[in-house]
């Protein structure tokens, strides 16, 4: 089943269900996708639906970091509420073993001997690890073996 149709199902079981917040977050999430149709006029396929939902998590995750410092604690707690509720539509993550050896391959199949040749190792990782590694971590982490 597509993503696609996942999240819709999901809907509507939300709505037979009455539970509004989620309901509110999957419109929201379903509202993304189809700019983005709209954007590109096309239909989207898994990959590009699993970056919207990344994309939609970092959002909600950096508002919520936002409205802790400013002393809105309830805003947050909804903001992670909504990123909890969307971290269910992205593939199982990879443990910290599996990603340390999908890093030396990636290394190690673009023959990345210095940092000029991070985009290249960043590119083949994104392209396997989509959804499943903060991509965030997975540069530090390739940054640290391609300096040291």
């Amino acid at each position: 089943m597509p993503l696609k149709d996942r999240i819709q199902a999901d809907m509507k079981a939300a709505m037979r269900a009455g539970d509004k917040a989620r309901l509110g977050t999957i419109r929201m999430l379903l509202a993304a996708i189809k700019q983005k149709e709209v954007d590109e006029r096309s239909e989207l396929d898994d990959a590009a639906v699993l970056q919207i939902v990344e994309k939609l998590i970092k959002q909600r995750r950096e508002a919520a970091a936002q409205f802790t410092e400013g002393g809105r604690e309830e805003l947050a707690a909804k903001e992670l509420g909504e990123a909890e509720q969307l971290q269910a539509y992205l593939p199982e993550p990879l443990d910290p073993a599996a990603l340390a050896a999908l890093i030396d391959a990636a290394i190690a199949e673009t023959g990345a001997g210095s940092m000029r040749d991070m985009g290249k190792v960043m590119n083949l990782i994104r392209a396997r690890a989509q959804g499943r590694a903060d991509m965030a971590e997975v540069s530090k982490q390739v940054k640290a073996r391609l300096a040291g």
